[in-house]
């Protein structure tokens, strides 16, 4: 086992093997060059990347600039430690997967030969500074390098550039039950508003409560800290369907500018969000209105 301590090792490693990973689309002069090109179908994901979902529509954005520009980042790769002549992805399966969508045959990666304990660290460190993983994947991240490889929360805040406070704070998020979990991951609920839930006697009712009536986080944080005999009764009723001409507008417009688009309504106010994963989505649409 190596005997350097995990952030030193790390913290010189990471750029040296990935680039920057804090820039989703740098500038060509900061890329790392590819090594090659590979037949798109010999590079597989790695099992054990912390990140299992991948925005739909944030795939279909990026394989349309691929289709465009090609891929602008290569991917990086290590040599598959149980098929030879196949790869398998340390950094970037966001950008083969929109790759796939877009047809490409070849696809260009910088190779490097690091072992499974290497490669577990930087996918869940590229993936935590890129801001891809939702709380609960990287709670789990997290975990799972101090499970496996012996990392303290200190260490683990000096390699990703967070505050030791940040990790425990996101590791506290693995006490509550899957209930909340699932609203985590979905979005419906924020990593702010669940950490207020962690010492509540009921957490996934007030979660509910949170949701259907919108509370603040400073909101969320007074009721969880209710005595449950003092707690305003919580709505059972399940939330009203969203008007089917609704969600049509939703489609029209998240296919129209390739982004993920909600409408919310209440009486006569309503609230429009676009949910996108880089700037070159948002860049786009500021153009295109810019042009209009």
């Amino acid at each position: 086992m190596n005997e350097q301590p995990p952030g030193r090792r790390l913290g010189r490693g990471l750029a040296a093997l990935i680039g920057d990973v804090n820039s989703p689309t740098p500038e060509p002069a900061n890329q790392l060059a590819p090594d090659r090109t590979v037949p798109i179908e010999l590079v597989s994901p790695n099992p054990r990347n912390p990140r299992r979902g991948f925005d739909e529509a944030d795939l279909i954005d990026l394989a349309q600039s691929i289709q465009k520009h090609g891929v602008v980042q290569p991917v990086v790769v290590r040599p598959s430690p149980d098929q030879s002549g196949r790869y398998e992805i340390v950094a970037g399966e966001r950008r083969w997967r929109a790759a796939q969508r877009a047809g490409l045959a070849e696809l260009p990666v910088i190779v490097r030969d690091v072992d499974n304990r290497t490669a577990l660290e930087l996918a869940i460190i590229e993936n935590v500074q890129r801001a891809d993983l939702n709380p609960v994947e990287e709670a789990r991240g997290y975990q799972q390098l101090i499970d496996e490889h012996g990392y303290s929360q200190a260490d683990l805040g000096q390699v990703i550039g967070k505050s030791r406070s940040h990790v425990a704070n996101t590791l506290r998020l693995l006490k509550l039950p899957d209930v909340v979990h699932d609203m985590l991951v979905s979005g419906t609920l924020s990593a702010g508003h669940a950490r207020t839930l962690v010492t509540a006697d009921n957490p996934a009712e007030i979660a509910r409560r949170i949701v259907e009536d919108g509370l603040s986080v400073r909101q969320a944080e007074a009721l969880a800290q209710t005595p449950a005999a003092e707690r305003p009764s919580i709505s059972r009723s399940a939330p009203a369907a969203k008007d089917a001409d609704v969600v049509l507008l939703e489609k029209k417009l998240s296919d129209a500018i390739g982004m993920r688009v909600t409408i919310a309504l209440k009486g006569n106010i309503g609230e429009l969000k676009l949910v996108c994963r880089s700037l070159e989505p948002l860049d786009e649409l500021c153009r295109r209105l810019g042009q209009g």
